[in-house]
């Protein structure tokens, strides 16, 4: 476990927390799109999810990252990482890194034993990420350079998939 940046905190994810951090998409990404923004939009996650989603956020309450998980309910043995979050001035202190260990540690307890995740061909910053934390790489064509399903969540939408023990 890391430690925080001084004055942050973690949390679980609460219903409240929903337009917050549909917002930051909109702050923190430098060309939101309404896919991505697709992602996040349906409340069910803030409403169904808490107790495997997180909140990093200041003493004065604002949001600094966020992850969104969940356990399958087709295979209880399979969780998956939907939407992970970190606000650009905080990046590189660790705050992904520390969620996905929070989501892992939960998840282990709860008896999975595979984690998996997402992430588009084109988000190499996010890959790299991915590889980083044990994760390997699943795709059936190259596109844009990686292995990668094409219209994976749509028409136009192809995607990395990840996986990895925990």
């Amino acid at each position: 476990m890391i430690a925080l940046p001084a004055g942050y905190n973690i949390r679980h994810t609460v219903e409240s927390d929903h337009l917050v951090v549909v917002e930051a998409i909109g702050r923190w990404w430098e060309t939101p799109n309404r896919a991505m923004l697709g992602l996040l939009m349906p409340r069910l996650f803030f409403q169904f999810f808490t107790r495997t989603s997180w909140i990093v956020e200041d003493e004065a309450g604002e949001i600094g990252a966020f992850l969104i998980g969940f356990r399958s309910q087709d295979d209880p043995s399979v969780c998956y990482i939907h939407f992970v979050g970190v606000d650009p001035a905080l990046r590189r202190l660790g705050l992904a890194g520390e969620l996905y260990g929070q989501f892992f540690r939960t998840m282990k307890d709860h008896g999975c034993t595979e984690v998996r995740a997402i992430t588009g061909s084109f988000n190499a910053r996010s890959q790299a990420f991915h590889k980083a934390m044990g994760f390997e790489a699943h795709g059936d064509r190259k596109i844009d350079g990686v292995l990668a399903y094409p219209d994976y969540d749509g028409p136009g939408e192809p995607r990395v998939a990840f996986s990895r023990p925990i």
